[in-house]
């Protein structure tokens, strides 16, 4: 429930704190005292727009701070967890700022910074505002299909509907894509096989243009490499000596003085390696110059196959023989696919109805629980509703096929007929404020044991009635009171006298300014309080009898 409303330095609102009741809390004050005010703070808990304007002093933030008392309360914890809420198990504070210098609000819960619509998204779990002006609600097909839900107990069938239905909405779009793929690779069919056509007689393999610019650059300069090559031979070994011959000089020359030397020194050994190193790079220096050959036709057809590679790089704007590579596999695969498009699309075709078939089947039975739900909940707003002024009313709740959705596959239709000989209407069509106010309060009397809300206000919805009918509705209020937290703004002392708090909103002068405040009655400021509602004196004898009396009632 709701347990304390701080608010600051917000219109006529310096600073108030209301620590709130269980069951009934109501609200009373003269028009104009700023109860509207209040509830354009609280509105701002609900996601609300802020108004700098209402900011009172700009050198200072406005503050709107609601705590609620929570219990077991699955669907508040499940939000929180899934939009990374900090969870209490006990207590959840909403807390609204606005910056009038900046023009810019702040929403915060359980003291963690939120984007809007997260705070919104928890309040609406927690409070819900209903007055005159919301009337329109009952209009709105679907306001009204959530209440068939809610007494039709459809929430976890819905979601596993919504998935479903999501499922085959996916399957749809996958098959939609596919189409459009099929269309496009149709209409680029013949070009791409062409391209495949050239990479194929191409017939590339990795690493082949490393290869073929290493022999292009070797055969380009190859009169060059032989001279070196040449050049390094002759160092090594010609008629005149050589680099071996001088090793092999060198090694026989130490053989003769070979005692002379430490036994560790082995240069003997150490030239004999020598020797053997500068045989084996002699022998392949000899080995390379010779497969080196003059070939001009070889270094054209190098030139031509790199000319080839390097032409469709170009074209396809890649920079090797392995994207190359990768853009044939690509090609071929697109072609192997629209081979075989019709099995493909056949067989998106066979999953979006297998889908969509599961999803009509949660949908069925969405709808014959609605329609079960619709036929008591008729019966049962007639007789709740009747009694408020309405005694000719008759109800007509509809539940008609519409097409697939996330929702399931109906809508819903709320008719009523006020008069006898009336055709049942839609509520827009016929219906005047007071009696959309009486339906209301009905249809929240209905679902108030039936939904996780743990608080709701009702403003002024009681505007229009009196005698017998504002009684009925103020004991209606009280039964919707007994299983969620209500607050009710009134001026009428027949629903004032059952609450079990009262406050009163009331304004005061300074000598600067005024302001609004409001405070908790006791006992016999009530019997004041409706005595003045009653007879405009609080302090009329029989005025306060009566609201003696009707306290007493």
């Amino acid at each position: 429930m709701l347990e304390s409303l701080h608010i600051s330095n917000y219109a006529l609102i310096d600073e108030v704190n209301i620590d709130f009741g269980s069951g009934l809390n109501i609200i009373t004050g003269e028009t104009g005292a700023g109860k509207s005010i209040m509830l354009g703070a609280l509105s701002l808990i609900l996601g609300g727009r802020a108004d700098s304007r209402a900011v009172t002093d700009p050198s200072r933030k406005s503050v709107i701070e609601a705590t609620f008392r929570i219990g077991n309360y699955p669907a508040l914890k499940r939000y929180c967890d899934d939009n990374d809420i900090e969870w209490d198990d006990t207590r959840c504070i909403l807390r609204r700022e606005i910056n009038a210098s900046t023009g810019r609000s702040r929403a915060f819960v359980n003291d963690s910074p939120v984007p809007l619509a997260k705070l919104s998204g928890v309040a609406m779990l927690l409070i819900d505002i209903h007055s005159q002006h919301q009337n329109q609600l009952l209009a709105r097909p679907e306001f009204q299909l959530q209440i068939i839900d809610s007494l039709a107990d459809n929430a976890s069938l819905l979601r596993e509907h919504s998935k479903r239905y999501h499922a085959f909405r996916e399957a749809v779009r996958r098959m939609k894509a596919a189409q459009a793929a099929l269309t496009k690779a149709r209409d680029d069919e013949e070009y791409m096989r062409f391209q495949l056509e050239q990479l194929d007689e191409l017939d590339l393999s990795e690493g082949e243009q490393e290869e073929l610019e290493r022999e292009r650059d070797v055969l380009s300069n190859l009169s060059t490499l032989k001279h070196h090559l040449s050049e390094a031979i002759s160092a090594l070994d010609n008629e005149e000596g050589g680099a071996l011959d001088s090793l092999r000089t060198a090694s026989d020359a130490l053989d003769e003085c070979e005692s002379l030397f430490e036994t560790t020194d082995n240069f003997a050994e150490r030239l004999e390696n020598a020797s053997i190193e500068l045989s084996d790079i002699l022998d392949t220096l000899q080995r390379v110059d010779s497969s080196l050959h003059a070939d001009p036709g070889r270094l054209e057809a190098v030139e031509q196959r790199l000319g080839a590679i390097y032409s469709l790089q170009h074209k396809h704007h890649v920079a090797s023989v392995e994207e190359l590579i990768t853009l044939r596999e690509s090609l071929a695969a697109k072609l192997a696919a629209l081979d075989n498009s019709d099995d493909t699309l056949r067989r998106l075709a066979t999953e979006a109805r297998r889908l969509q078939a599961l999803a009509k089947e949660t949908a069925a039975e969405i709808t014959a629980r609605r329609k079960v739900a619709a036929e008591g909940f008729a019966r049962e707003l007639t007789a709740t509703a009747s009694p408020l002024g309405m005694k000719n009313l008759h109800v007509d709740i509809r539940v008609e096929p519409a097409d697939l959705s996330s929702t399931g596959a109906d809508k819903v239709d709320f008719l009523f007929a006020f008069n006898k000989n009336q055709q049942p209407i839609s509520v827009a069509s016929g219906a005047s404020g007071g009696e959309i106010s009486r339906l209301m309060l009905s249809i929240k009397t209905i679902i108030a044991s039936r939904i996780e809300l743990p608080s709701i206000i009702f403003d002024e919805i009681d505007t229009g009635v009196s005698g017998d009918v504002a009684h009925r509705m103020g004991d209606m209020m009280r039964r919707i009171s007994s299983s969620i937290q209500v607050i009710a703004i009134t001026h009428l002392p027949a629903v004032a006298a059952k609450g079990a708090h009262h406050y009163k909103v009331y304004k005061q002068d300074t000598d600067t300014a005024t302001h609004t405040h409001i405070r908790l009655l006791g006992s016999e400021e009530r019997v004041a309080e409706i005595a003045l509602m009653l007879s405009g004196n609080a302090n009329d004898e029989t005025a306060l009898a009566n609201a003696r009396s009707l306290m007493q009632k």
